[in-house]
């Protein structure tokens, strides 16, 4: 009341006490001071930025990226509209090749089985050609980053916090700069984010395993008067290969988990039934869609596995 009667009659204000002095913020100075700029000042003039260089940004990058809408428009065709008795056998045939046990290709059938059998084989079709070909983007850019770093420390400390960046963003943040870039219909807008987030784990490993490569088998190679490209080709990656493989299988789950966010912007596959689950609250679509991605990220965790355990085993036989 007090407050109120001082108020009306013109009086000041009584000054904030310590305890309740406010923070310097750009909100808190601008309030003293209007020539001062706000916290949406800073975010709209990052945005405005962002927006000038836009034009110019997607006319370097659209010529660059429209190979990755291609490759993932051709896969997308190609498995869709390849009859599902080809395309399974087919998928049971690399599961062999890769693993060569019976006990998994049986299992691999038996998961794809289902999927087909409730009507969700064009769906996990989708997901895979997606993440076969963002894998196989991930592993072909990955392991020369990660080679190129075992061999320079300086290129190691340059990529390392590129990398961290890029492993601590969350999955969301990855869309955001895209959409502004790529129009939503482009299968790229979705690869790119895909890609950027899973393609740490091939390149760390990489790095990794080459670095961990004994010193004694570098000098017995050097004393037999090897090159640095047979020492590479011959030693380190032969040598590292299980590090590899491991970063191979966690790509792979990555690639998974992006490939639902990135049903957001469009991307097809399992994650657009778990999508629609959520927006109109049907839980036994999410449920079941939900399902059919774990079934599938056990299948790929298996396969990579299985073929990480023939390469340990094939490196203890010849040692």
């Amino acid at each position: 009341m007090a407050d109120l009667l001082a108020q009306a009659q013109g009086a000041d204000a009584p000054a904030p006490s310590l305890w309740e002095l406010p923070f310097p913020s750009l909100d808190a100075l601008n309030e003293a001071c209007g020539r001062i700029p706000q916290s949406r000042d800073l975010t709209q003039g990052l945005e405005q930025g962002f927006l000038d260089v836009k034009d110019a940004l997607s006319l370097v990058l659209d010529p660059l990226t429209q190979p990755l809408s291609w490759m993932l428009s051709g896969a997308l065709y190609t498995i869709l509209n390849t009859p599902w008795w080809i395309v399974i056998p087919f998928l049971l045939a690399v599961t062999f090749f890769v693993a060569r046990s019976w006990k998994l290709v049986v299992f691999v059938g038996v998961c794809i089985g289902f999927l087909a059998f409730i009507d969700h084989y064009d769906y996990a079709m989708q997901t895979l050609a997606i993440i076969f070909v963002c894998a196989f983007l991930c592993v072909l850019l990955g392991v020369p980053i990660g080679i190129g770093m075992s061999r320079s420390d300086a290129m190691q400390r340059g990529v390392i916090p590129i990398l961290d960046m890029l492993q601590t963003l969350p999955p969301f943040v990855y869309l955001i700069p895209l959409i502004f870039l790529f129009s939503v219909t482009e299968p790229k807008l979705y690869g790119i984010a895909i890609i950027l987030y899973a393609i740490v784990p091939v390149i760390r490993l990489t790095d990794l395993g080459i670095r961990l490569v004994d010193p004694a088998v570098i000098e017995a190679a050097d004393a037999f008067g090897m090159t640095d490209r047979q020492k590479l080709f011959g030693v380190q990656i032969p040598l590292a290969l299980p590090n590899i493989m491991a970063g191979v299988n966690q790509t792979i789950m990555m690639s998974l988990a992006m490939v639902v966010i990135a049903s957001l912007v469009s991307a097809p596959g399992l994650g657009v039934l778990v999508l629609r689950g959520i927006r109109n609250l049907e839980l036994g679509v999410g449920l079941v869609a939900g399902l059919g991605i774990v079934l599938l990220a056990i299948i790929l965790d298996r396969v990579t596995k299985a073929s990480l355990a023939r390469v340990n085993a094939a490196q203890k036989a010849g040692g």
